[in-house]
């Protein structure tokens, strides 16, 4: 991702998941499938909170968050990267454990809604296919 003009990660204010937290998860689900990789520039604190219309203040959180965890490296008077001392990439089994929270959750309120399995998964692999490419 060298274009660091490109958001590419998406904020929903209406989820219930504080912003910066969105943020931090989104990245982290980048760098572990490979899509941010050693030395990739994220977008600006400013480019970030003006395409989100959010307090710059969020986004600076996340950032701060993603390096404290090493994630990430601020290199003074150019930006945020993707930190180059580590090897942030998982294995496909390690991602599907990132994931398996939200799965869980979503099928529990399919149950809760008795929603018949077929349907849902019908559901799921529609969305999935909606999203290819993006």
């Amino acid at each position: 991702m060298s274009d660091n003009k490109e958001i590419y990660f998406q904020i929903q204010p209406s989820s219930g998941v504080p912003i910066y937290k969105q943020i931090v998860d989104q990245v982290e689900r980048l760098v572990a499938s490979g899509y941010l990789s050693q030395g990739d520039e994220l977008p600006s604190v400013r480019k970030v909170a003006v395409h989100f219309e959010v307090n710059p203040m969020t986004v600076s959180k996340a950032y701060s968050m993603l390096e404290a965890s090493n994630i990430v490296e601020r290199r003074r008077g150019m930006g945020m990267f993707i930190a180059s001392n580590s090897d942030n990439a998982k294995s496909v089994k390690q991602r599907i454990e990132l994931i398996r929270p939200s799965l869980e959750e979503a099928a529990s309120q399919a149950k809760q809604l008795g929603l018949p399995n077929e349907r849902v998964l019908e559901l799921f692999k529609k969305i999935l296919g909606d999203n290819d490419g993006k």
